[in-house]
């Protein structure tokens, strides 16, 4: 007996074909949709190094403190796969100058992010997000705007079970007060509160507020509102951005005890929830808010700044509840029926493909069973024979493998190769 096959890593998933391809339409539609708000694409690295995260998102976060994937390198630096990508864009905005340069920056990226927690639906140890990022303006209409890109977002992909929650945090003239004020509520309710929880009261009180255990959500109810605690210019930037969704349409609550995950958020904050049970006890399916003082702290020019992050994993279960984006990976099948006919077949197959239409070729030995077969499986729309017969005619025969009949009324017909490719587009577009 041999060895045991080796497997993934547990918390980690392949992407196979069917998956890759619905992966690949929804960032189809992001690069579409956020292109068309005036946001360029960035990609940044899989590695960091481990300060960037610990400064940027806060030592005392779940993620810092039990969840990144650390190692050291041969200098003996430490390396962390990233966690998230607000960090590694700002870290990209600093470098290369655009907060002395271009402030106003506006970019989105996609990518792998790493994260050692208990899988569960939805969730994996290796995970993949989109994310947007608006630097170099502080009005409350970027907040709003970007929120509103969101949306339209999931509009694009048909996702309608979704909800807007949106907070604020306030700043540093009021959040030290709120802070002071809530560890004093928390203090009365430690013995109610999990392990976690009590130890969050001394380093970031806000943190006890985003625990999911229901001891602790009991316990914390009627805790001080955040928004109910900010400073005037606070309370003037919270009340812009409310009136600048409902000038775009959009709707939303207030939701006092969403504080998000990460420390550097200040002001806006705001998640989408799943409201589909299908999307499992994890429903956030998009987050995010304003983050004006991370790029000062990760060393360069204070820039006001506002993004968000989407669970990809997540959202292609809310997108597969309303109907796959993704297409066959075929549209047409074309057989040779021998090694003679491979030339006519390959030429045809080089012509449709030229115009985007995508394409597979059989051009083995095998019979035209077992070729049939491979075009029943390969899902596509059009089937085109070349045998030797039709090769000496100067023809190819074109079938439909769907329940449509082609445009003459027929299943199958017979069309000149000559004029193959262009019967074969204008039968696509009908079918």
């Amino acid at each position: 007996m041999g060895e045991q096959a080796v497997r993934c890593v547990r918390g980690m998933k392949d992407l196979l074909p069917a998956d890759s391809r619905i992966f690949t339409a929804i960032e189809g539609e992001m690069r579409r949709v956020f292109g068309s708000f005036g946001f360029c694409e960035i990609r940044t690295p899989l590695v960091e190094e481990t300060r960037l995260f610990s400064r940027g998102i806060g030592e005392e976060t779940d993620i810092v403190s039990k969840e990144m994937y650390t190692f050291p390198d041969r200098d003996g630096s430490l390396l962390t796969l990233r966690p998230e990508g607000t960090a590694s864009a700002v870290r990209a905005y600093i470098e290369h100058s655009f907060d002395r340069s271009d402030p106003v920056q506006r970019w989105y990226y996609t990518g792998a992010m790493f994260r050692h927690e208990r899988p569960q639906k939805g969730r994996y140890r290796q995970f993949h997000q989109i994310g947007a990022e608006s630097f170099g303006v502080a009005d409350p209409f970027a907040d709003a705007e970007l929120i509103h890109m969101l949306l339209v977002f999931m509009a694009a992909l048909k996702v309608a079970g979704v909800a807007l929650r949106i907070n604020s945090l306030g700043c540093p003239v009021c959040r030290p007060a709120f802070r002071e004020k809530l560890r004093t509520f928390m203090e009365s309710r430690a013995a109610e509160l999990c392990d976690d929880c009590k130890r969050r009261i001394v380093t970031n009180p806000l943190r006890v507020l985003d625990c999911k255990q229901e001891r602790c959500i009991a316990a914390t109810a009627g805790a001080p509102a955040s928004s109910e605690n900010l400073c005037q210019e606070c309370a003037v930037h919270f009340t812009g951005v409310q009136n600048a969704l409902a000038a775009f349409g959009d709707t939303w609550s207030v939701d006092n005890r969403m504080v998000r995950g990460l420390d550097y958020y200040n002001r806006t904050t705001f998640e989408l929830l799943a409201t589909d049970p299908e999307a499992g006890a994890q429903n956030a399916v998009a987050g995010g808010g304003r983050y004006d003082a991370l790029v000062e702290m990760l060393g360069g020019r204070a820039t006001p700044a506002v993004g968000f992050a989407i669970g990809l994993e997540r959202l292609r279960m809310l997108v597969a509840g309303a109907g796959d984006p993704a297409l066959p990976a075929v549209s047409v099948f074309i057989l040779a029926g021998s090694r003679a006919t491979i030339r006519e077949a390959a030429t045809l197959a080089s012509v449709l493909r030229g115009r985007g239409i995508p394409v597979e070729l059989d051009g083995t030995d095998r019979g035209f069973k077992a070729k049939f077969k491979r075009a029943d499986k390969s899902g596509a729309r059009i089937a085109v024979i070349i045998g030797e017969d039709e090769a000496a005619r100067g023809t190819c025969a074109v079938k439909s493998m769907t329940s449509a009949m082609l445009p003459g009324g027929e299943k199958q017909a017979e069309i000149a190769l000559g004029a193959a490719a262009d019967f074969v587009q204008g039968t696509l577009n009908v079918l």
